[in-house]
């Protein structure tokens, strides 16, 4: 854990949760805030090593201009304050806009969790240990995880590119990081990119970068995220969810080796392995006419199979087991042993989050347990699978109920905004809008 502190300022109360979450993981201290009225007094009466501020506290206004505000007043006060800028509404010129006035870096919400945590790390100028896992990445014994064990040990060293299938929080991530490991690559970047987290009109830059000029305040030229990863692995997380105009440029890029900066005709090389991921029914979108073959191809020379975790018998407690281990040392438990009750309730759960569901309840579970066992009521008040005959409706109309489901698909997974969107059936973007729409 690195001793810094972190201050988090944002009005909604489940990016508040789900940053605060994450990042104290990570970093010895984080103070989070809602009412960003509050800045003056936490800046002259705490000293933070970076502050995550919102740019916008008035529902009605996304324009970023509060945030560019507190940016002038927080840099007024302490010249030297490091401070990341993050919203659910930005384009390319407002984050240039946030570097130009001072800004350490910019984020889009909803973020992805690696780069937040590497933005955070490079502008601290520091480095932590990332994983919880161990440095294979992978525990289990099943033969389904053995299997793929198999196909990873046999593919990594080639330069095949790889397609990774399986549900949320199955640990497609860690596979992909796995395979970038112990291949001829890993001397050079992994590069993980999420694309269920960017938008339209942010998809060219972020993966091919803009040259300086491109638009209006392009003051410098940016790298995508294929020059980042040239020499290296880039990890497409949640490929499936491109939308078609898109998908005729990763082609490209796929198929020719080069891609073209925004604002650029000129064609530069590079050379990196795709390794690419969803938790989407891929063969029924390229059925639908969604999803490109010839991509689908290209991006497929092998293709991995993850189990979900409720098929993968004792793997269960031998997760279950290794996560008790690295909570109780990061939260100083003297736990040394886990009830035969705790290990039943956790056989007969679903977990429908899988195995990040299973590390968030045995985190919860050590935190809960103030002696050497946990028992089995650390397990009582888990989140449990929720279907619509279980939702007290206060009303019928469908935008009464809408907000309700939305409320307690975001309760189920403590905020986590990926988690939820999957289970309603919607992008992040979608719940989020949602989200401004009710005022939750």
């Amino acid at each position: 854990m690195v001793e810094k502190s972190i201050l988090i300022v944002d009005d909604d109360v489940h990016i508040l949760h789900a940053a605060h979450l994450f990042l104290k993981r990570h970093f010895h201290k984080v103070d989070i805030e809602k009412d960003a009225r509050q800045i003056p007094y936490l800046i002259e009466n705490f000293q933070y090593d970076l502050i995550l501020l919102d740019m916008n506290f008035n529902r009605n206004i996304n324009t970023g201009v509060e945030g560019f505000e507190w940016l002038d007043f927080i840099l007024d006060k302490k010249a030297d304050q490091k401070i990341v800028l993050f919203t659910a509404f930005g384009d390319i010129e407002m984050a240039v806009r946030a570097i130009k006035n001072g800004a350490s870096d910019f984020l889009l919400k909803p973020w992805e969790n690696d780069k937040l945590l590497a933005t955070i790390l490079s502008i601290l100028n520091v480095d932590i240990q990332r994983n919880v896992m161990p440095s294979s990445g992978i525990i289990g014994e099943c033969d389904q995880i053995k299997k793929v064990l198999e196909l990873v040990n046999a593919v990594a060293p080639t330069e095949a590119n790889v397609l990774i299938l399986g549900e949320n929080g199955t640990g497609k991530d860690l596979l992909a990081k796995e395979i970038h490991r112990i291949s001829k690559r890993s001397k050079k970047p992994f590069v993980h990119t999420d694309l269920g987290s960017i938008s339209d009109s942010l998809f060219e830059s972020e993966l091919f970068g803009h040259v300086k000029g491109a638009f209006t305040d392009a003051r410098d030229e940016r790298k995508g995220r294929l020059q980042e990863a040239d020499g290296g692995t880039i990890f497409l997380d949640e490929i499936g969810n491109i939308p078609l105009n898109h998908q005729s440029k990763l082609l490209f890029a796929l198929q020719n080796k080069t891609f073209i900066k925004v604002g650029s005709n000129k064609e530069i090389p590079f050379d990196a392995r795709f390794i690419c991921a969803t938790n989407e029914n891929i063969y029924q979108r390229i059925e639908q006419k969604s999803f490109r073959q010839d991509l689908f191809y290209r991006i497929n020379t092998i293709e991995i199979h993850l189990p979900p975790l409720r098929d993968r018998g004792q793997d269960i407690l031998l997760l279950a087991h290794h996560f008790v281990k690295v909570y109780a040392t990061r939260y100083n438990r003297k736990i040394t042993s886990v009830s035969l009750g705790f290990e039943k309730k956790l056989m007969s759960h679903t977990w429908p989050g899988n195995i990040r569901e299973l590390q968030h309840a045995v985190e919860r579970a050590v935190i809960l347990t103030n002696g050497n066992t946990i028992k089995e009521d650390a397990f009582e008040g888990q989140n449990r699978s929720i279907d619509a005959s279980s939702i007290a409706l206060k009303s019928f109309q469908i935008e009464d109920m809408e907000k309700q489901l939305v409320i307690k698909m975001l309760k189920k997974y403590n905020g986590n905004i990926t988690d939820a969107a999957k289970e309603l059936g919607i992008t992040r973007q979608a719940l989020y809008r949602r989200i401004e729409k009710y005022h939750i």
